[in-house]
């Protein structure tokens, strides 16, 4: 069994066999194991954007930076205990703000901490994502794979506006090179994606089944 966490209602973690959603309802933050976890904690206060729109800033309701009621420590934590993957979007302030090195931007896995973690950069571009959605990742216990390293191949839609006014938005749709994805889109987890996080938390169930297995032989003698 797989605790998929932080994940969205009837979305890509819901109905596979093995795994185990906990969407907002259920507060992952009061995860208390005993399975490895896939986590996707909620990213809006750890990005360039962390403070709110500026209209929401004018308006006095500016947001403080990791402002997310203790999602992402909760996570990190379930990670550490648990083993298994979390993942969250490049250049997360939450890296530095918990101490954790962060990965090499052409890829490849390095040691993340002294708890046994280690980070990389991945694009879910290369996985099926409409945009790059360039990805750092988290993991602890478990297999770290090669992975499709550095820069996706092909045309893919940003994730943000990429433009500085609403006049030079509307002139790029006249144009018809103006193209944004959904909120549904954008944080959506591609399919393969997915199926390599639980991979990944998988072989953590399997050194956990292995650890056991040698401790009890050793009771044994």
């Amino acid at each position: 069994m797989i605790a998929a966490l932080y994940v969205e209602r009837g979305g890509a973690y819901y109905g596979l066999h093995g795994v185990d959603p906990w969407d907002i309802d259920r507060d992952a933050r009061k995860y208390d194991g005993p399975y490895p976890v896939v986590a996707h904690p909620p990213c809006q206060r750890w990005g360039n954007f962390y403070a709110g729109s500026p209209l929401a800033i004018k308006q006095g309701k500016r947001k403080n930076l990791g402002d997310d009621d203790g999602c992402f420590e909760a996570a990190l934590a379930s990670v550490r205990a648990w083993g298994g993957v979390l993942e969250h979007p490049e250049n997360s302030r939450a890296w530095a703000h918990f101490g954790l090195n962060k990965p090499y931007r052409h890829g490849g896995w390095v040691v993340a901490d002294w708890h046994g973690g280690w980070t990389c950069r991945v694009e879910q571009g290369a996985y099926g994502h409409r945009a790059r959605k360039a990805t750092w990742l988290y993991a602890v216990g478990c297999d770290v794979p090669s992975l499709a390293w550095g820069r996706a191949p092909g045309d893919f839609v940003r994730l943000d506006r990429g433009y500085h006014s609403a006049e030079e938005r509307r002139r790029g749709v006249r144009r018809g090179g103006c193209e944004r994805l959904s909120k549904t889109e954008r944080a959506a987890t591609p399919i393969p994606f997915r199926d390599l996080l639980l991979d990944m938390a998988r072989s953590a169930v399997d050194a956990n089944m292995t650890t056991q297995g040698d401790a009890n032989a050793i009771g044994n003698r």
